[in-house]
């Protein structure tokens, strides 16, 4: 450690963590998180679900693969910084176009580096995701008052809507498939059903997924209305992930999905839009202590008794308790029993609150995308 530090985070409490900076400089406001994923930290930090969030690594060894734009979940970083014990490492990857740290720093976001993850960690764990400040100066000048009074002042992600942030501008088409050796993203040609993705900051591989199960997909902004999605005349409705409060994401939302719902068109929900679909169906979510965000997340399918290992990235979850009859719960985590998935009994809509499509089984969950593609064949047939 030098003897001065370049960079802190500060948590609500008073409670400091000093460390080396790198990445962009400046001061950030956010909920804190962590994330034992032992890879994949840039579709973690490109993750829109990740939105007001500082993404605690578990996992030590982070920046060794580099970055390259054809892991970019979205755009830009949306995660507003990360904390790592050690420094991030050089670039050692066939695929790596671009160092992690410079990465950060041409897209805005703040790392610090050299801090006990172990011990934050337990803190997140035993407190709850708490508000901090996190800062960068190369001077190591810090004003610590004011850096906990902007930890103090952060609103936090309860009642907050963020999907309005993240989500496209306009309406747009996507064809991408997944990633296959040795040709890459390839183009879907031969595509069977029309879907409409409705877009609460959608991660780019989800989509890819949804192409590689035959569907051309039209991917629409979180404010569109049942009667924008239905006059697209549509197959399938996909909702997808993103951050927030699902409640207030759900003041405009819910109506939207209540409005296909009426309809008999299969729907098929991810994350968010697993707290979206449930919302419209009458149950309840709530915010939790520390959420869950990592990539060996065990879900049991309750229908079938099959273990999933998972990737989530989760603060709120649906309220099993309130769920009301006719919606039954699908699957479960085995880490805390709380919900992972729903399905509406005698239709052809369904959700789980992890990401088949981020591949940590690597392929327990892609049968969800293929489940979704029957029930538009059945309904076609």
């Amino acid at each position: 450690m030098p003897a001065k530090p370049t960079a802190c985070l500060v948590l609500a409490d008073g409670t400091i963590f000093y460390g080396r900076g790198f990445g962009a400089t400046g001061e950030t406001t956010a909920e804190l998180c962590f994330n034992t994923a032992m890879t994949g930290y840039q579709e973690i930090m490109t993750d829109p679900s990740y939105a007001g969030q500082i993404v605690t690594f578990t996992f030590p060894h982070i920046g060794n693969t580099g970055v390259t734009p054809e892991d970019d979940e979205t755009a830009d970083p949306v995660a507003s910084g990360m904390v790592v014990k050690w420094d991030p490492t050089d670039a050692s990857n066939w695929r790596a176009t671009e160092e992690l740290t410079a990465w950060l720093s041409r897209r805005g976001r703040i790392g610090i580096g050299g801090v006990d993850t172990r011990r934050l960690t337990r803190a997140i764990r035993q407190q709850g995701a708490p508000h901090v400040a996190m800062a960068h100066d190369p001077e190591g000048n810090f004003d610590i008052d004011a850096l906990v009074a902007a930890a103090r002042g952060f609103s936090g992600l309860e009642g907050l809507d963020l999907a309005k942030e993240v989500t496209c501008a306009q309406s747009y088409q996507w064809n991408e498939m997944r990633w296959a050796w040795p040709e890459g993203y390839k183009p879907q040609t031969a595509a069977r059903h029309k879907v409409v993705a409705i877009d609460y900051g959608a991660k780019r591989n989800i989509l890819r997924c949804l192409a590689s199960a035959g569907c051309d997909v039209t991917v629409l902004p979180a404010t569109a209305t049942a009667e924008e999605v239905l006059a697209l005349n549509p197959d399938g409705v996909f909702l997808s992930n993103g951050p927030g409060d699902p409640a207030a994401t759900g003041a405009y939302a819910v109506p939207m999905i209540k409005g296909v719902l009426d309809t008999d068109l299969p729907v098929f929900g991810i994350c968010l839009g697993h707290q979206m679909l449930a919302l419209a169906l009458g149950a309840q979510t709530i915010k939790m202590n520390h959420g869950h965000h990592g990539a060996n997340h065990p879900v049991k399918d309750i229908e079938t008794g099959k273990v999933e290992i998972t990737s989530m990235n989760h603060g709120f979850t649906v309220d099993s308790q309130t769920l009301p009859a006719g919606v039954i719960e699908s699957h479960v985590s085995l880490f805390d029993g709380s919900n992972c998935g729903i399905r509406v009994d005698g239709r052809p809509v369904f959700s789980v609150q992890y990401h088949p499509e981020a591949s940590p089984g690597p392929q327990d969950s892609y049968y969800l995308f293929e489940r979704f593609a029957a029930a538009m064949d059945a309904r076609a047939a």
